[in-house]
């Protein structure tokens, strides 16, 4: 996190603390924290760590990621090509590379597409996390969707995997424009193998 996010953060911190009606010295008591210590993410003197954040919102009657100023649900989707365009934007990300598949009659009995990220991908350091994310979105889905697991406990697991990666950035480049020779160089050294 860089000076200006631990710095929003301590001032969501103490308009909630303020909010809820503790003290500083009633919050680090709940928090089992020393009262300097709250001073200090109040100020923005120190980091908060992801545990903290959780055990913050926690008592502070809030989310994790609205401490960390990501806000959940911005994303507006009116249009089916709202849907497409995020699925673009995730072309330009850097570090982070998919593939898509698809299989339709009469090759395949049904008709389904995918997008695909090789976690061990070496040249996409962003891949594994995705990975992860995904196997326990996975998870956590299908126990929410055969009851396993309460509206409010996979709310909760996704405020906490949004907290969790809020910290880590991305980069966005914009796809490259070739003139006719260089693509058609480039092509003929991909199909060659070089």
């Amino acid at each position: 996190m860089n000076d200006m996010e631990i710095s929003t953060i301590g001032e969501r911190i103490k308009t909630l603390r303020k909010k809820r009606g503790y003290n500083q010295k009633e919050l680090a008591d709940l928090l089992g924290k020393s009262l300097r210590t709250i001073q200090k993410y109040e100020s923005g003197e120190i980091e908060v760590s992801i545990a903290m954040v959780n055990e913050l919102a926690k008592v502070l009657d809030t989310t994790s990621t609205y401490l960390l100023g990501h806000q959940t649900g911005d994303f507006k989707f009116d249009i089916l090509s709202d849907v497409m365009e995020c699925l673009f934007q995730i072309e330009k990300i850097t570090g982070l590379h998919f593939s898509i598949e698809t299989k339709r009659p009469p090759h395949h009995d049904g008709w389904q597409c995918s997008i695909t990220f090789d976690g061990k991908d070496k040249a996409a350091d962003l891949n594994a996390d995705i990975c992860l994310f995904l196997e326990e979105w996975e998870n956590n889905r299908e126990s929410f969707k055969e009851y396993g697991m309460s509206k409010s406990a996979y709310e909760a697991w996704k405020d906490k995997t949004l907290a969790y990666y809020a910290s880590q950035g991305v980069e966005m480049s914009e796809l490259e424009e070739l003139d006719e020779d260089e693509r058609i160089k480039r092509r003929a050294a991909l199909l060659s193998g070089e």
